[in-house]
């Protein structure tokens, strides 16, 4: 029998999303939706790519999921996200109902935790999983666009 993969595997999935925004000078942050220990969605930022502000990961791959389930709900599904989701994505997560959240890094400006942002009753969260190797990532990327703007 196959030993179904946790929390750590969906999050390094969700990393290997984050680098694919970091390649397209993105914000690398990355999700992964999973259900019976299955990834049904992957997507990272968008909002350079697409010129919208709305296209962080979580909405990305809620509409990916969303569509694959041919169901509006996601209740129970689980959302991998490398950075702690923001308030409008932690509306969305109100909004699909999803069962499980699992960030990586915090975000102690924006994340909805600090904005006592409220996700569906239901929804369980864990934080914490690859938090250094998430938080990495960004902090690569905010100083590469340091140098790159103080150059200008």
């Amino acid at each position: 029998m196959l030993k179904p993969f946790d929390d750590t595997y969906f999050m390094q999935q969700a990393l290997k999303e984050a680098q694919l925004a970091l390649d397209k000078n993105e914000v690398p942050v990355g999700a992964v939706i999973v259900t019976n220990n299955t990834i049904i969605a992957r997507a990272h930022n968008l909002t350079e790519c697409l010129t919208d502000v709305t296209a962080h990961a979580e909405m990305q791959v809620f509409t990916s999921a969303a569509s694959y389930l041919g169901s509006k709900y996601l209740r129970n599904c689980t959302l991998y996200v490398t950075l702690e989701p923001c308030n409008m994505c932690a509306g969305a997560c109100f909004w699909t109902q999803i069962g499980k959240v699992v960030y990586g890094a915090s975000d102690e400006k924006r994340g909805f935790k600090n904005h006592n942002t409220p996700l569906h009753p239901k929804t369980k969260v864990v934080k914490g999983i690859l938090a250094a190797e998430c938080s990495k990532i960004l902090l690569r990327f905010f100083e590469q666009q340091r140098k790159i703007n103080n150059k200008s």
